[in-house]
């Protein structure tokens, strides 16, 4: 009988993600991580809900291979309203208070228009205004390397130092870099960015 990591795999694939990186980036999760669980090195029990979320299968059959592999219309449908993971916390500023978890920290009502990929955030900090401390922000087109419709866009972005915050993209006349700017801080310049995400939402929490 295939073993979990192997039906993750599965679900992986009929979810239309070609590769493990490409789900573990629409996931928001390590790499490193997502690969341990489906190479089976690592046990995918605290994370199983999210992936049975994210890629639509039942709980029950992601664990132990019992009952049908896709949830049904009822359990899609049973009058709870849809969420999505809670992934990390956020700075705004030059300082992040980011922690990445094998499984999310919380969930969160998700916003109208929200796909299969969005997760959230929570900013931690005023440098957006003090209006916007502990706001969720949501997002889920990543990016990487960053592209030419970002400019100008408040983002989510994942600086090459590690960093995780939001901030405005801008143009450097350094190749390959970019300002990050904010309300009230003094802009990151020729900043390295690893990933952005266009902020497709915010709400008050």
């Amino acid at each position: 009988m295939p073993e979990p990591h192997e039906r993750l795999q599965k679900a992986r694939r009929e979810a239309g993600y070609e590769d493990a990186a490409a789900a573990a980036e629409a996931l928001g999760i390590p790499q490193p991580t997502y690969f341990a669980h489906e190479n089976g090195s690592r046990g995918i029990s605290r994370s199983a809900r999210r992936y049975a979320d994210f890629f639509r299968v039942s709980l029950e059959w992601l664990l132990t291979g019992k009952g049908q592999p896709r949830r049904s219309l009822a359990d899609e449908q049973r009058g709870q309203p849809r969420t999505v993971h809670l992934v990390g916390y956020v700075g705004a500023g030059a300082e992040t208070h980011f922690f990445q978890h094998d499984a999310p920290l919380d969930e969160v009502i998700a916003p109208e228009g929200a796909s299969e990929a969005t997760v959230a955030v929570e900013i931690r900090g005023e440098s957006l205004g003090t209006f916007f401390d502990r706001w969720l922000v949501f997002y889920d087109d990543v990016r990487r390397p960053v592209t030419t419709d970002m400019i100008g866009k408040l983002c989510v972005v994942g600086l090459q130092d590690g960093r995780i915050l939001i901030k405005k993209i801008q143009r450097s006349r350094t190749r390959g870099l970019f300002h990050l700017l904010s309300q009230t801080e003094a802009p990151i310049l020729d900043a390295s960015l690893e990933w952005a995400a266009k902020v497709k939402s915010m709400v008050p929490r």
